[in-house]
């Protein structure tokens, strides 16, 4: 049954992880642009949901250039979250409906240093709603109260950070921290602090090689989304592993 979930989790991860290229390619606008609605070619993308959902794009106007990269990744990273958290744990269903947004968030602010209002404020309502009906099923391992203080801890931290010095954080890894700490704070503060630090452990380490390659200098800003994320990731794996059933 463990090798199964794992397997299934793959599985997931990489047939959504096919529709993170389009939608991250229509999203890496500037904020005051419109979200794309042709290729690179100029062709209009057709399909479900407006378009938003269908492959890469052909092969003579593809909207990523590694299309295989995101389908890869996604599946990854649901299989270590299945892996970690395990079955019949119910918020394992939370943490493979949010990979694939995780993912994409990772890759819009990579490409334009944003985190799109769209995915992260829906986001925000979501992973707590949801971690509040998977505490209603049995075997869960962790605690929606912690979840939402956990919101509200690393949200406000990330305010507090972002009115101090509002060019060191932009408003998206704001919002971003409110569904991020809801994740985190699910098993408890000692899992919250690691996957906030984590992140900023992370971040601090690429920002301090970018100016020793000398591709960038001290004030130079970076995506920091990618990284929050990575941290989260690190935190939530080690919760689940950790946590009793």
């Amino acid at each position: 049954m463990y090798v199964t979930t794992i397997t299934l989790a793959a599985l997931w991860g990489a047939a959504v992880g096919l529709l993170v290229p389009r939608a991250a390619y229509r999203l890496s606008v500037a904020s005051a642009e419109p979200w794309r609605d042709r290729c690179p070619a100029g062709h209009v993308l057709l399909g479900p949901a407006r378009g938003w959902l269908g492959g890469p794009g052909r092969r003579d106007c593809a909207t990523t250039s590694g299309p295989l990269t995101a389908p890869l990744l996604t599946a990854l990273v649901c299989a270590a979250l299945a892996a970690a958290t395990g079955v019949p744990r119910p918020e394992l269903a939370v943490w493979l409906l949010c990979a694939p947004f995780a993912v994409l968030l990772a890759s819009v602010d990579a490409r334009v240093h944003r985190l799109p209002d769209g995915l992260t404020l829906p986001l925000a309502v979501a992973v707590p709603l949801l971690l509040g009906g998977a505490e209603l099923l049995p075997y869960d391992a962790g605690s929606w109260l912690h979840a939402l203080l956990g919101a509200l801890v690393l949200g406000g931290a990330y305010l507090g950070l972002f009115l101090i010095n509002p060019g060191g954080l932009g408003f998206g890894d704001v919002k971003l921290a409110v569904p991020l700490g809801a994740a985190l704070g699910w098993y408890g503060w000692g899992v919250l602090f690691t996957g906030a630090f984590a992140g900023f452990l992370l971040g601090a380490v690429y920002g301090f090689g970018l100016v020793l390659l000398r591709r960038a200098g001290r004030s130079s800003a970076i995506p920091f989304g990618p990284f929050m994320l990575a941290g989260g990731l690190l935190g939530l794996l080690l919760g689940a592993f950790t946590a009793l059933p």
